[in-house]
């Protein structure tokens, strides 16, 4: 993983028409040769209708392979042709992560009556009803499979709310009520308790539950040679159950399995508390710099870019955080939209592409497109992972002195011939930045490898330069 980079290989808008893992297998070599070191894809399992992109999930252990739910294959195709694409990624030195999506289930295959309360969508610790009995789609049997792979079957008593009370045909928040039931502790705070976030909720804190999902957890890494997950939704679920569930799973993978969390929150210090409650066994999507980024590309030159790096996680858990500059959460449309503009994505992916700290994810959006429509970003990325694969190495030194015009310094090191680079970036008029490239560079020629500026810069007896950048934009110089 060192000085590798991860690629989202979905967004939002991909057609239903289970070609995706075709797609990524005939993509795996192209993807290697432009310096993906590994794929994050998206949750591979029936949910409840063929078109869901998965989040809405039905059947964990059903990866295309049974007829369930009007539908063989998923919106991304089948079984079989998700571990052909696995087995062409490995080919090509390229690590797989799972979309894992463990916090709740999808509608059930019949209904059950049990008790409940209603909760104040605001407030989940306040009960707004007495204590009635609600009919809802809680029961699984899983048909199509059987007990193949597990005979574990859902009930009501596995989940700790529902969103819907079938009898009443309403939507509201019900917590299910009964001996050790109630909201899982170690979840986020907003709404008072955000355990709750929508279908059949998990009830992390029963230990049936718990065995199943480390069960499931170990299967599917095994089935389908898995390196990682990407875990969803973990701010509403238990912490600890987090910390375990890959402590079992990395039991059987080994130490090095790798997990990111989506704990999709700004405040670095709820960020550094979760760590800490898991012992920083997960890492986190630097939600707090993709915040940044979008503020950066809103307000455009009255935003401070000395600013743009503030309470990032991958400042302070330079191991542990994952930047981005937009996923499938925050594209346009999305529940949780706060897509970077255009005219910054280049200079956003310029940043966590070449800055040391952090674990790059390029978005398939920003890649090759949204709904079809082919994406503009497409060469600067290219080059940007060419660049990064090539000079981005050693010692960083930040010149984050300037509101308009910022830039930072890898100096290189032994292990990559030639490395080294000084990046700019701009959200106003033209600029320019002396910085320092070390003295032992003393007479070198640099040159604006983007191909924005032509001029060249000499270095100095002292190791400094005088770099340009164009207003509004993004320049990477390295040695000629």
């Amino acid at each position: 993983m060192k000085n590798g980079v991860m690629m989202q290989y979905f967004e939002w808008n991909l057609p239903n028409d289970g070609n995706l893992w075709k797609q990524l297998k005939a993509d795996a070599r192209h993807l290697h040769e432009i310096g993906i070191t590994a794929v994050w894809i998206p949750p591979a399992y029936k949910a409840d209708e063929q078109q869901d992109e998965g989040y809405a999930t039905y059947d964990l252990y059903d990866l295309g392979e049974f007829d369930q739910n009007n539908t063989i294959r998923t919106k991304y195709g089948t079984k079989q042709e998700l571990k052909e694409a696995i087995n062409e990624l490995h080919k090509y030195q390229i690590s797989v992560y799972l979309d894992a999506v463990m916090n709740h289930k999808a509608e059930g295959d019949y209904t059950e009556r049990f008790m409940v309360k209603e909760v104040d969508p605001n407030d989940r610790t306040k009960d707004i009803s007495d204590e009635f009995e609600i009919q809802a789609w809680t029961g699984y049997l899983f048909k199509g499979r059987g007990n193949k792979y597990s005979d574990f079957k859902w009930h009501w008593q596995h989940f700790s709310g529902v969103g819907f009370d079938d009898a009443k045909k309403r939507s509201g928040i019900f917590r299910v009520v009964g001996e050790n039931k109630n909201w899982s502790s170690g979840v986020d705070s907003e709404n008072g308790n955000y355990d709750f976030l929508l279908c059949n909720d998990l009830d992390l804190d029963h230990p049936e539950v718990v065995a199943e999902l480390n069960r499931w957890g170990i299967w599917v890494s095994e089935e389908l040679n898995l390196d990682g997950m990407r875990l969803d939704a973990i701010k509403h679920m238990k912490d600890t159950f987090i910390k375990q569930f890959l402590d079992a799973v990395r039991a059987k993978r080994g130490k090095k399995f790798y997990a990111v969390g989506e704990y999709w929150n700004g405040d670095l210090l709820t960020l550094n508390n979760y760590l800490e409650a898991v012992d920083n066994s997960v890492d986190l999507f630097d939600v707090p710099l993709h915040f940044n980024l979008y503020e950066a590309s809103v307000k455009g030159k009255d935003y401070d870019m000395q600013n743009i790096l503030n309470n990032s996680l991958s400042i302070v858990h330079p191991e542990l955080g994952v930047t981005f500059v937009d996923n499938h959460d925050s594209q346009e449309g999305s529940s949780l939209q706060s897509q970077i503009q255009d005219w910054f994505k280049p200079s956003a992916y310029a940043l966590i592409m070449l800055m040391k700290d952090g674990y790059p994810c390029v978005f398939y959006g920003d890649y090759y497109g949204i709904t079809g429509k082919k994406s503009p970003h497409t060469e600067i990325i290219d080059s940007l992972l060419d660049i990064r694969r090539k000079y981005a190495y050693g010692e960083q030194i930040n010149y984050f002195d300037h509101p308009a015009t910022v830039g930072l310094v890898r100096m290189g090191d032994k292990d990559h011939s030639g490395s080294g680079l000084a990046l700019l970036i701009s959200n106003g008029e033209d600029g320019h930045k002396v910085m320092n490239v070390g003295k032992n560079r003393a007479g070198e020629v640099w040159y604006e490898c983007t191909g924005d500026i032509k001029e060249t810069v000499t270095i100095d007896a002292d190791g400094n330069g005088n770099f340009l950048v164009d207003g509004k934009n993004l320049a990477v110089w390295i040695k000629k």
